[in-house]
């Protein structure tokens, strides 16, 4: 192994310790999808970076690093953030930075301008599988399922937390829409959604809308009158909303079965709603179902199928995630939503989620 190939390994090695984690796997296609998103001296200077923003002298004080300027790390980091394959933002005028998940994370900044080569090396990775096990493993989910806003009744509470437009009309942070890089990748393929033919359906919020806007090049700033009527259209086309798991969220992404990554995962699962964030879940009056089947044409999940003998729809809670699809498309009003006996109260931040993620996972290596 040459020196340009030990870091990429070091670099593997550190993302693999670090939250989510990155897998080494057989084939190398872990090494190969890092040198898609890093040059050598960026993928070095990652190394020095935990989950945690830090300031550069923090950086410089706890990885010892002392050998070189540190304006020459500082204009490789921002080389690397503009990228989008590190966490930075500002705070009182100091730039902070940190590593961040491959998904959600690196591979969205990489997807929205694919290489060919980081095409190939991204799909052989997925296909590793090794991933997708340590997505799905950590302490808490790093997305959750909110219902949309059409499937909750009035008199029904919902927290805060699972109300899209409270979420958006509450937010003081600027919005970016951005095209959802599972749709955009699709399309690429020659397999465009049957879901919508739109593709800026997902939303950014705070450091990761600053630092767009900032940008310039990924995403558009919106209005929050805007972004309701995108959730609206969104709902209206049978997407599901999948926030970032915290109370202040990051970011929303509206997703389809046939293209989202992670609902293709929920889908080839035998029990994801266990391991899946979620308050509620479907439930069928048999005596209003017309046994019409719109409800099994909306849901992006499979949880939703007429029984054998055709006269009644009937809900797999294995599977349904509780995103109220179903009961907005009921011409009957046969289905409604329930609240799940433990409701599930998400992180209050993103950082928070990760701090949670990566507590869990110190004490499973011990």
């Amino acid at each position: 192994m040459d020196e340009k190939e030990d870091v990429y390994r070091s670099l593997q090695m550190h993302l693999d310790k670090e939250t989510i984690g990155f897998p080494a796997t057989k084939s190398g296609s872990d090494i190969r999808v890092l040198k898609t998103l890093f040059t050598p001296e960026q993928a070095e200077r990652a190394t020095m970076l935990t989950h945690r923003y830090e300031s550069l002298k923090q950086i410089y004080e706890r990885a010892r690093k002392s050998v070189e300027p540190v304006e020459e790390t500082e204009r490789i980091l921002d080389s690397a953030a503009a990228r989008g394959v590190i966490g930075h933002r500002k705070r009182s005028g100091t730039k902070q930075y940190r590593n961040i998940p491959y998904l959600i994370g690196m591979l969205e900044a990489a997807a929205s301008d694919p290489t060919p080569e980081f095409v190939t090396a991204s799909a052989e990775y997925a296909r590793d599988g090794l991933f997708g096990r340590a997505f799905i493993t950590t302490k808490v989910p790093q997305m959750r399922t909110i219902p949309v806003g059409v499937s909750v009744t009035v008199q029904r509470h919902v927290a805060t937390y699972d109300a899209i437009r409270e979420i958006v009309r509450t937010t003081v942070d600027p919005i970016v829409i951005i095209e959802c890089v599972c749709r955009k990748g699709a399309a690429d393929r020659g397999d465009p959604c049957k879901r919508t033919s739109r593709q800026e359906t997902c939303m950014v919020f705070r450091d990761g809308a600053r630092n767009l806007i900032e940008g310039g090049e990924l995403g558009r700033q919106i209005t929050k009158e805007e972004a309701l009527d995108i959730l609206k259209n969104n709902e209206e086309e049978g997407l599901v909303l999948q926030p970032s798991n915290a109370q202040e969220p990051d970011f929303i992404c509206s997703c389809c079965g046939c293209c989202c990554g992670i609902l293709r995962l929920h889908k080839a699962l035998p029990d994801p709603v266990s391991i899946w964030a979620t308050n509620f879940y479907a439930q069928v009056n048999p005596d209003l179902c017309s046994a019409c089947g719109s409800c099994a044409e909306k849901c992006q999940t499979g949880a939703m199928k007429l029984n054998d003998q055709g006269t009644v729809s009937v809900v797999d809670l294995t599977r349904c995630l509780g995103c109220g699809l179903c009961v907005a498309s009921c011409p009957t009003d046969a289905i409604e939503l329930r609240e799940k006996a433990k409701k599930t109260v998400p992180p209050s931040t993103g950082e928070e989620m990760m701090e949670i993620i990566m507590t869990h996972k110190r004490a499973r290596a011990t």
